[in-house]
């Protein structure tokens, strides 16, 4: 079971819109050096809606290689399209990756039935251990919690990334998926709770710009420490917020470019943040220490 914070990593790119590789790996050690417990690769904050299929796959397989055993690798491999979702974890788990996460299929806004169908297709096409992942936000279709639970019992879905911020959730998510499922927050903002109510960590945002305190906040609440979760996640607050003044992952794209280890190049139809927002995420970076 992976624990721990699990950083949402951005695809870094160069100007002309292309990987840049060499950032990339400068950031995959970062995060090994600062306690990051886990590399997510290629999810939304990776620009995965962005990214042709071959560099998607050729993202993962960089990832892997560069962490070489050090830290696990989660690659993102949902689709909407099932068939899309098999042959993108096949690959992923072909080129080593350690667990899969999957979002829900969105657009196409599938009943619950079809939710459970899809996600059993996947898991009883490809063996690798796989997180579900449950966005509403993006996605316009809420995984019930009943559904999460009887997914859970299949071998090889192993977790939940629980994006809606609905802390009423966790509990019956808890008890009702076992001790050998592992939830994890996919809201920073709520993360702290989730964790001090029996989730096993989170896929952040914010772990790309603090990975540090990321890692040492999310340690905290796993040990039940709650004094020092709080405050910790008082100290990143503004960055909560601050990293999702426009669409993920346009804040944080910036907030890096902004401490010199990427460029400022997002893929259309994404655009760099918007000026009026730069002092704003200046100062949560600074208030967090970062």
């Amino acid at each position: 079971m992976i624990t721990g914070s699990i950083v949402a990593l951005v695809t870094p790119m160069c100007s002309d819109g292309s990987v840049d590789w060499p950032a990339l790996d400068k950031l995959i050690d970062q995060h090994i050096g600062a306690g990051t417990a886990a590399i997510g690769a290629v999810g939304t904050t990776g620009e995965s809606a962005t990214l042709r299929v071959a560099e998607h796959c050729e993202v993962i397989e960089h990832c892997v290689k560069h962490c070489a055993g050090r830290v696990p690798v989660i690659a993102g491999t949902g689709s909407n399209s099932t068939h899309e979702a098999i042959e993108l974890t096949d690959a992923a788990a072909s080129v080593g990756a350690d667990a899969c996460l999957l979002v829900t299929p969105y657009y196409n806004r599938p009943t619950q039935r079809g939710l459970y169908e899809h996600h059993k297709a996947v898991a009883a096409a490809v063996a690798v251990p796989q997180i579900l992942y449950n966005v509403p936000g993006r996605t316009a279709v809420d995984m019930h919690n009943d559904t999460a639970i009887a997914l859970s019992r299949i071998e090889n879905i192993v977790g939940l990334k629980d994006a809606t911020g609905d802390l009423s959730r966790v509990a019956a998510l808890v008890s009702g998926c076992g001790p050998e499922f592992a939830l994890y927050s996919g809201d920073d903002e709520t993360a702290m709770e989730l964790i001090l109510g029996g989730g096993k960590g989170v896929i952040s945002v914010t772990a790309n710009v603090a990975p540090a305190l990321n890692a040492e906040l999310v340690a905290a609440a796993l040990r039940g420490d709650r004094a020092t979760a709080e405050s910790l996640n008082a100290r990143m607050a503004g960055l909560y917020e601050a990293l999702f003044l426009e669409a993920n992952p346009i804040p944080v794209k910036w907030a890096l470019h902004h401490l010199g280890l990427i460029g400022e190049t997002l893929r259309l139809p994404l655009t760099p943040l918007d000026e009026r927002y730069h002092a704003q995420v200046i100062a949560a970076l600074e208030a967090a220490g970062v």
